[in-house]
């Protein structure tokens, strides 16, 4: 199973069009959060399930919860934006949620930097922003491969400059 990721889409639909048009098949997305109401843009254009969550910029956003838990082809997936969890901007404090919250992989948002690294048993993944990079990489979304009995994994997909 392939899973889109992408966040801190800031209300770009331009560049959420060029998500999907880069984006391999994928058989459905999570969003970050920051313009979480973005997702239903997504999921209208792909007509794919698409869970997103709020973000610090999503204030007053009642249609979406903060945290979203699922369960996919054998893994505990934990999908937050991360503002209430990376203080300091260490990924320290999202690994122990993760394990109080029995999660195997962490999608979260809020830095704009993309980042995929295992610390320990739990698998950390940002996709970064498409809209707003604050990275070398530039602007960028990610996908997260699930095969159950397999160990996960998650790439970093970088979009051509407009």
């Amino acid at each position: 199973m392939k899973i889109g990721l992408t966040g801190d889409t800031h209300g770009s639909m331009q560049n959420l069009r060029r998500v999907i048009a880069a984006a391999p098949p994928v058989e459905q997305w999570l969003h970050t959060g920051d313009y979480a109401r973005d997702s239903l843009y997504l999921k209208s254009q792909t007509g794919l399930e698409v869970t997103a969550v709020c973000g610090n910029c999503d204030a007053g956003e009642t249609d979406f919860n903060v945290d979203e838990f699922l369960y996919l082809h054998g893994f505990n997936i934990w999908l937050a934006h991360g503002h209430r969890y990376l203080h300091g901007g260490s990924p320290q404090e999202l690994v122990w949620w993760a394990h109080r919250l029995e999660a195997d992989i962490v999608v979260f948002g809020h830095t704009h930097v993309p980042l995929v690294k295992w610390y320990g048993d739990v698998l950390l993944v940002n996709p970064g922003s498409p809209s707003r990079p604050r990275s070398m990489d530039g602007p960028t979304f990610g996908v997260l491969t699930l095969n159950e009995g397999e160990k996960p994994s998650a790439e970093i997909i970088r979009l051509a400059k407009p």
